[in-house]
């Protein structure tokens, strides 16, 4: 069964038919037309990938853990298992354990979902959303606490193969799903999810304020948003707009103050808004491995002053906001 099967078949075992029959299609579209030079090639290292009944999948550890299967206890089979997911690199989020091979991944994104997963509403029994979700790190961490359907998008199709890979390891019986889409690519939902999760993304945005309405009009009403996002750790009303690139980064649009954020989310209607954490982003959680060796956080931060970004802007802090839809 493919994955627009499994959700088709998920969706309407729980009665969900208005968004099955509005999702797939959009989600056929988008996977027809990936036009990625290397997806061929990714798609055929995902159906190399050895077929390892898991006797144990652990979705609450640090690193999603496949439990080991005696085949790859042979240091053979592990190296050949070790290849192969080497060949979806770079892995930038994570990290995974599959099968005893540890994928380090660029960002400890563990250590992100430490830092709201006891302050967002209980996840038990609900559909959540994750938008811009990477490879579905956590959408699998959203699925060991409770969630009962787990839908991540995000338009990269490396990203995609990795979710495949690791969903071939985890089994197909697991409520969590990664389309390759944005979320202008979302059919025209209204009052769907319970818990909609945008983390990492809305400094990437031209129109920060249009991408929050966006968010809010996929909750349903008394449901919640978890915003994750660099600010401006100021404590006047402000925004840095940098004039070219911040980071090395050159989509970076608008980074605001907590409490400039915090009126964007008044404005757009949103209700209940906490402030629950300020972290500065260091080596410890965003660095190169073996398993992303490009340039990573201490390639983009001024080697004089690490506060600074090699631009001379603050170096990134990120933020995590809860707010509500009105009931």
């Amino acid at each position: 069964m493919n994955q627009l099967e499994s959700i088709k078949k998920h969706l309407e075992s729980y009665g969900l038919r208005e968004i099955s029959s509005l999702l797939l299609p959009a989600a056929r579209r988008a996977l027809n037309s990936i036009k990625h030079g290397d997806y061929a090639r990714w798609r055929d290292i995902v159906s190399k990938l050895p077929k390892l009944p898991a006797s144990t999948v652990d979705f609450n550890a640090p690193a999603v853990t496949v439990t080991d299967h005696e085949a790859v206890k042979d240091p053979e089979n592990r190296k050949n298992l070790k290849k192969l997911l080497k060949g979806l690199m770079p892995w930038r989020k994570g990290p995974y354990n599959i099968h005893g091979v540890y994928i380090d991944t660029e960002w400890r994104s563990d250590l992100k979902w430490d830092r709201l997963k006891d302050e967002i509403s209980e996840l038990s029994g609900k559909i959540v959303l994750d938008v811009g979700c990477g490879n579905g790190y956590h959408c699998w961490r959203m699925y060991g606490a409770g969630a009962s359907t787990v839908i991540g998008i995000d338009p990269s199709p490396l990203f995609l193969c990795q979710f495949m890979a690791i969903s071939h390891f985890t089994g197909s019986s697991h409520p969590v799903f990664l389309l390759p889409m944005k979320i202008e690519d979302l059919p025209d939902f209204s009052n769907t999810f319970d818990t909609v999760f945008s983390m990492g993304l809305l400094y990437h945005r031209r129109d920060p304020i249009g991408h929050l309405t966006r968010l809010k009009k996929l909750i349903r009403p008394a449901g919640e948003l978890v915003l994750e996002t660099i600010i401006l750790n100021s404590s006047t009303s402000n925004v840095l707009v940098p004039s070219g690139r911040y980071a090395k980064m050159n989509n970076v649009w608008f980074i605001p103050s907590p409490s400039l954020l915090e009126t964007w989310l008044k404005r757009t209607g949103f209700v209940n808004i906490r402030l629950i954490d300020i972290t500065p982003t260091t080596s410890t959680e965003q660095r190169r491995t073996k398993w992303m060796e490009y340039e990573s956080l201490n390639d983009f931060l001024d080697p004089s002053n690490p506060g600074l970004t090699v631009e001379g802007y603050p170096a990134p802090e990120r933020a995590v906001f809860l707010a509500e839809k009105p009931s």
